[in-house]
This record gives structure tokens, sequence and C-alpha cells, in this order.
């Protein structure tokens, strides 16, 4: 089965429905929206705005361009589960206990932001993959992410090796849900771009073997290459549905949203994922908050994941649980500075689970 990029986001429904816009909080309200996008294993290097001469991420690079683009992103820990919890936690992987591993499990007594801003008025939620995997521990009354949304892709447009939750729809349904002038936090936690890839995925949505840019570390042979494509393509899919979910916001609601496109951990291949090499740990970061954080920025400064849960908290005007690790990004984004801006931010931790 074979489809052109043209045909595969026609039987997904992206390009071609029309829009619906959300209700807006009161004007003049400065509580802002936090809407994170997470991709599943995407290494910092493989946007178009990072210079990457194949992959086509135009919605990555609109929040970069518009807002900042951190070039020195970090994870603490290259696997799903440990660096989840860190991002939700604002705390570094190994004071995290069970929450720290791979499968492991969440620990109630741990604050997490969704939870913190829901305590004070947000509307909370997510789709697609949140906090793990592994399992919730006791205590928990559903989930740390807030109220689960998954609208079914119809089954006639589902392609076999995508996920078949419709995340721009599961937003929109989240939209609808909220009380007027009620802000939210959302987490859109996509599958894409994790393994499996099926085979010739890239070469069949136009995407060419010949262009790729093979790393170094791996073999530059075809089948590297047309692996690096079906990576390359779910980037893409991971891409498109930002893109629907970013347009379901007014002009207006969109500029007072925290807006965070990032991932968990580094691309599925050796020598990347679950090892302390850039490719494992440093990953895609831009952030668009176009209403108090002056834009068209690209930042240096070495950043953790581990300090968005204390500057979504601050940005809120929530107090910030004192064993947070993580430091806030607010000066950084409140600046005008570019390139080198804070000489305290000279280097990020990481480790194995």
């Amino acid at each position: 089965m074979s489809f052109t990029r043209r045909e595969f986001l026609r039987r997904a429904g992206l390009g071609t429905a029309a829009l619906s816009v959300s209700a807006c909080p009161a004007p003049g309200d400065p509580t802002p929206n936090i809407l994170v996008a997470v991709s599943d294993d995407q290494s910092w290097a493989h946007t178009s705005i990072a210079g990457d001469p194949v992959v086509r991420t135009p919605n990555f690079d609109r929040v970069a361009r518009e807002g900042i683009h951190f070039t020195h992103a970090f994870v603490t820990s290259p696997s799903c589960t440990a660096s989840r919890s860190s991002l939700l936690t604002g705390q570094d992987f190994w004071r995290l206990e069970a929450a720290g591993v791979l499968y492991g499990t969440l620990p109630v007594k741990y604050p997490i932001y969704p939870r913190l801003l829901e305590q004070h008025g947000y509307h909370v939620g997510f789709t697609g993959n949140g906090w793990g995997p592994g399992e919730l521990g006791k205590g928990w009354r559903g989930d740390p992410l807030g109220t689960p949304y998954e609208v079914r892709i119809p089954p006639e447009r589902v392609l076999p090796w995508m996920s078949p939750v419709d995340y721009a729809a599961s937003f929109e349904a989240f939209l609808a849900d909220r009380q007027p002038g009620q802000p939210f936090c959302f987490w859109y936690g996509s599958s894409e771009p994790h393994r499996p890839y099926a085979l010739a995925t890239g070469a069949i949505s136009g995407l060419r073997m010949e262009d790729v840019h093979v790393p170094p570390f791996l073999p530059d042979v075809a089948e590297v290459r047309s692996d690096l494509l079906g990576y390359y393509f779910e980037i893409e899919w991971f891409d498109q549905q930002l893109g629907a979910i970013l347009g379901l916001l007014d002009p207006e609601e969109l500029d007072r949203t925290l807006v965070v496109v990032t991932s968990d951990n580094g691309m599925p291949f050796p020598r990347a994922k679950t090892n302390l090499y850039d490719y494992g740990v440093r990953v895609p970061l831009a952030i668009r908050w176009a209403s108090e954080a002056p834009g068209g920025r690209s930042v240096d400064d070495f950043v953790s994941l581990t300090d968005l849960a204390p500057t979504f908290l601050e940005a809120a005007g929530v107090p910030v649980p004192d064993e947070m690790t993580g430091r806030s990004l607010m000066p950084l984004l409140r600046s005008n500075a570019s390139g080198r801006t804070d000489p305290a931010r000279d280097r990020a931790v990481t480790g194995i689970e």
C-alpha cells in the first residue's frame, strides 16, 4: 500500500476541514493558557529551522521564529518514563524514586504542574501519550495530566503504522468542555516519531533518500537512509497536527497562550535514545508567548526540560514547590537577548535510569 503526501493528509483529514475557533477568556485576563506539545523520540537537529535539509516542520519553525528557539535544550534522562516524570515534576529524575525508571511508578506525593494549575482554576487535559509508560502510585484520582481526550480518526483514514488518535480534534473537544473565561493547560503527547516505521514510509511521501543527512555515527547505507525517512515522515505528521492545534485558537488567544514544543528524548537509533550523547539527550525546544515574551530570538543557554514546570507555575502566578530543581525560564522569556544570555546556564546534567 502506498500514498503520496497529499493522499496521506487527505486520508487523515488534515488540510481539508475548516477549523473552529475557541471561546476566549475575558479580554485583558493576564492568566496564560499553557499548551505543551511533546513528540516521542526526536533529536534536536531534526527540524527545518535547525538546518535539516529534508524534514519539513513549518509549525515548529513558526513557534521558534515568532517565539524563542532554544538550541541547547536537554532532558534529564534519554528514556520515556524518566524524562516525562522530570518534565511534569520539575525535578531531576534521580530524585523521583520509581518514577525515574522505565515502566516505573509515579508516587502521588510529587507535585506536578498540571494538578497545581488545576487547583488554581485551570481546565486541564491531554491527548495521546501522557506520563509513562508505567503505573500510577496509590492515591491518584484520575490521570495526572487531567482529563484524557481521544477522538479517533475514521477507520478508513487510518494508516497502519500511525496513531489512530486525531490529536487536533481531541484538542477541539477539550476546548469545548471548558468554562467561559477559564484558562487551560493542555498536553499534546504525540506517539510519533516513535518506532516502528513502515518500510519505505518516507519514500512514498515524496521524501528522497539521496537528500538525507546521515549522522556520522550511523552507517551510510540504503537501509539506514530509508529508516531515517520513516523517522522524518512521522516528525512531519507530529508537526502537521501541531499546526492544526494552533489553528483552533484565534490570534488573540494564541498570543496569550504559552506554547511549548519539544520532545521526551532523542531519536530511536543506536548511540541516540537511551544514551548520553547529544542525539539521545538534546531535544528541540521552541517557546512562543507573544503577549509576554519578545520573539524572533535564538537562545544558546543550556536549559533542561525540568525548567518548564516552574516556568508554567510562575507564569500563572502559582507558587513553585521548593522541591522543584528546575529553574524558571521566565527571565529568558521576558528578555530581549539572543545567543548566550545567562552565564549561570553553562551546563545541563543528564543520566541513565
